[in-house]
């Protein structure tokens, strides 16, 4: 079996009080509770209300769970997974009895938690230590997969395996495996996307699904979203700030990240899918509607061997802005673009491009040092072997698999010696 141990969320759960897991439906946050959190009551509360004790097999309403709660707290150690679905006044049992026992409250929803259940004025503010639990981080994930791959499988598992519900099942090669999964599993993606904005108290529109859609084709601000949409009839004007309010559900959910734009005259942000796999669940939706139409599963593998790139552009910026502690930003300019900028306090600290192909030519090469010479800061090119390289870049340092695994060994190390 394969366990990716999370030792950053560990590290932030670590100590004792009273502690709440939110984030999105299949990131793990029960198995992480179930195998490496102490306890001796654990409960779960399902859609109708009843709860279920999954030590003794039992189950019981939620008002004999309110009542029972605190003799529980008294010397016992308590976690109530999906606890947002009891009734309102266990919020205020909760500030009542805070302080006594230990207890764990884990939650599907991100939009909730933000806005309700850790709000202004809300019963849990300041009695609770909220962890966040999202997909698996770039850094733990390549470490902990170097113990069975390496070089672009391990750069390219990686990317994918942060989704939590990938790691179980997983075989390499990667291309291979996505293409069989998504043939075999588009339904079950499908309904984890429903079951999100059940959680979260939403409607699943058809507006949001042409948004989803939308940045995983390749639009990825507001405005090339709003024309989208208004070309298809879903809105009644182009207007970019009609959509302001799906975006930053979307964002809150933890469906969508956005990143400041630099280069323009006016302030806007690029939008794009968190998790990998969700994007190109999309894109296969935009592009074929796979999951209602019959479809050739050499036009998944299409899809796959189109996407894994991109996605790898993503993966090693985020993991290069948490080793170095920098902000992902994006550059767009007249006739330049970049797959890497990372910014510091005050300035542009990193930028870089990533050539995930297997053969990158001499003449390619020149126009990345052209191009990144550009900038007066560290400058990169990542790849998956210096193999692929025709030519050796001049002032730029090249980054193989290799090379990313031990930055992200050496970030890791730094985190838990911290």
């Amino acid at each position: 079996m394969r366990i990716i141990r999370r030792k950053i969320e560990l590290k932030a759960l670590d100590g004792s009080g009273w502690k709440m897991l939110y984030g999105r439906r299949k990131t793990g946050k029960t198995f992480l509770v179930q195998k490496f959190l102490d306890y001796d009551e654990f409960f779960f509360v399902g859609r109708d209300g009843v709860v279920y004790d999954r030590i003794n097999a039992g189950t019981m309403t939620s008002a004999e769970f309110i009542n029972l709660f605190p003799r529980l707290l008294k010397d016992g150690r308590i976690v109530v997974d999906e606890f947002h679905r009891l009734p309102s006044n266990f919020l205020d049992l909760l500030h009542a009895y805070s302080g006594s026992g230990e207890v764990t409250l884990i939650t599907s929803t991100l939009w909730l938690a933000k806005r309700t259940l850790l709000g202004k004025g809300s019963p849990l503010l300041g009695i609770v230590t909220p962890a966040k639990i999202g997909l698996i981080d770039e850094r733990e994930i390549l470490v902990e997969l170097s113990r069975e791959l390496e070089g672009k499988e391990l750069v390219e598992a990686s990317t994918y395996l942060r989704e939590p519900l990938l790691v179980q099942p997983y075989r390499p090669p990667l291309r291979e495996f996505l293409t069989d999964y998504l043939f075999s599993a588009a339904p079950m993606i499908k309904e984890l996307i429903g079951e999100a904005f059940t959680e979260e108290e939403k409607e699943l529109t058809a507006v949001y699904e042409a948004v989803m859609k939308g940045i995983a084709s390749g639009k990825r601000t507001s405005t090339e979203l709003s024309s989208l949409l208004y070309s298809r009839g879903l809105i009644e004007k182009d207007n970019p700030g009609v959509l302001q309010r799906y975006l930053s559900i979307l964002t809150d959910m933890g469906i969508l990240r956005k990143l400041p734009v630099t280069g323009k005259r006016r302030k806007k942000f690029s939008y794009m899918h968190l998790s990998p796999l969700l994007d190109l669940h999309f894109y296969l939706e935009a592009k074929y509607a796979y999951t209602e139409l019959e479809t050739p599963k050499e036009f998944i593998e299409r899809a796959v061997s189109e996407k894994v790139p991109k996605a790898v552009e993503g993966f090693v910026e985020s993991l290069l802005s948490k080793v170095y502690g920098l902000r992902q930003i994006r550059i767009e300019m007249p006739k330049l673009e970049l797959d890497i900028a990372l910014q510091g306090f005050k300035r542009l600290e990193l930028v870089g491009e990533v050539k995930w192909k297997n053969r990158v030519r001499r003449e390619e090469v020149r126009k990345i040092e052209d191009k990144l010479g550009k900038f007066d800061c560290r400058r990169v090119l990542v790849v998956p072997s210096e193999d692929v390289l025709e030519k050796t870049p001049q002032g730029v340092e090249v980054l193989t698999p290799e090379k990313l695994l031990e930055l992200a060994r050496e970030s890791l190390k730094n985190i838990e010696g911290g």
